[in-house]
């Protein structure tokens, strides 16, 4: 199971003002696939390594995934360069 939620991908994808074809593009997973993650299957339906595309696109931008998937999911917006 990931370590991060959809709605937590949701959220920082929100928070960065990305849409699908931005994040597609700095990522390299398509918008289709973002899509499909963000609003039909969710997770399960992708694989290993598109979620480690999108979670470490995500990291690199300034988000900090907090709490866990099952209990108090959110995220911080740091800027990159603050990031440890």
């Amino acid at each position: 199971m990931s370590s991060v939620s959809v709605k937590q991908i949701m959220m920082a994808r929100a928070a960065l003002g990305w849409s699908f074809d931005e994040f597609a593009k700095r990522s390299s997973v398509s918008a289709r696939t973002i899509r499909r993650i963000e609003r039909e299957n969710g997770l399960e339906a992708a694989t290993a390594a598109n979620v480690k595309l999108i979670t470490d696109t995500l990291l690199s931008a300034g988000i900090e995934f907090i709490g866990t998937p099952e209990d108090g999911p959110g995220i911080r917006l740091w800027s990159p360069d603050r990031q440890s």
